[in-house]
């Protein structure tokens, strides 16, 4: 699996950095969109061309995870069809629990909402995916993401105050995908994790690597780094940046 960031921010889009949103490609060529913050289309064209992308999975719909979901359908809609773009329909995985929101992924003749099973798993293309139910204001699913054909693992977290099932969920993976819009002075609070809080889960769950995400827009990004490092102990610690890659 190669994993491409295009938006890192948590809350909202700053000095031309957007807000969540990642590319997940698998070895056959399957290329999923891991949410869809702010800019994601626009960052996204750098890497892939709209069109190409097979699936969408959100892990909530906070606007700052779903500000371009609108306007990549848009694309998709408005594209001249011909030799490059049949007009496939675009599935859009994402909870049902907030009935509001899941019924608009599905637009007709663009995109298709599809709910994912928390409780037995969900396939998408070559991912095999399991959910966990995350600390948050809104309801929001941590991935544990398995590409069947190499047993790699991703864990995405989306947003998520600390708790100890992440600990297991994230156990053995390749990489953990952390939300960490807070530095250490900032522990055990209800809506993200702080930068000592993903080191700590990284370290106890036996991660390959952790690269932290959402990240604020304010403060010493490199400090955040090391605190993070501090707590991870030897688990080789990655601040997400747009357009960087991690291969798995």
């Amino acid at each position: 699996m190669k994993l491409t960031a295009l938006g890192v921010l948590g809350g909202y889009p700053m000095r031309d950095q957007g807000t969540t949103s990642y590319l997940l490609q698998s070895e056959s060529g399957f290329n999923l969109l891991l949410d869809a913050g702010s800019r994601a289309v626009t960052e996204l064209e750098h890497e892939l061309a709209p069109t190409c992308l097979d699936a969408v999975i959100l892990s909530h719909y906070h606007e700052d995870h779903i500000a371009d979901l609108g306007v990549l359908r848009q694309y998709r809609q408005l594209y001249p069809r011909g030799k490059d773009w049949d007009g496939m329909i675009l599935p859009i995985y994402g909870h049902d629990e907030n009935t509001y929101e899941f019924a608009k992924l599905t637009l007709d003749g663009v995109s298709e909402g599809h709910a994912y099973d928390v409780v037995n798993g969900t396939k998408v293309g070559p991912f095999d995916i399991t959910f966990l139910k995350t600390v948050h204001p809104v309801v929001n699913y941590a991935m544990r993401i398995v590409e069947r054909k190499t047993g790699q693992v991703l864990i995405y977290t989306g947003d998520t105050g600390y708790f100890s099932e992440l600990v297991d969920f994230s156990q053995n993976a390749d990489l953990l995908l952390a939300d960490v819009y807070f530095f250490e002075d900032k522990e055990k609070m209800p809506n993200h994790l702080s930068s000592v809080e993903a080191g700590n889960i990284a370290h106890e769950a036996g991660v390959k690597k952790l690269v932290l995400t959402h990240l604020p827009q304010f403060g010493d990004l490199k400090k955040l780094y090391e605190e993070a490092q501090e707590a991870a102990g030897n688990v080789a610690v990655d601040l997400a940046e747009a357009h960087k890659k991690w291969q798995l």
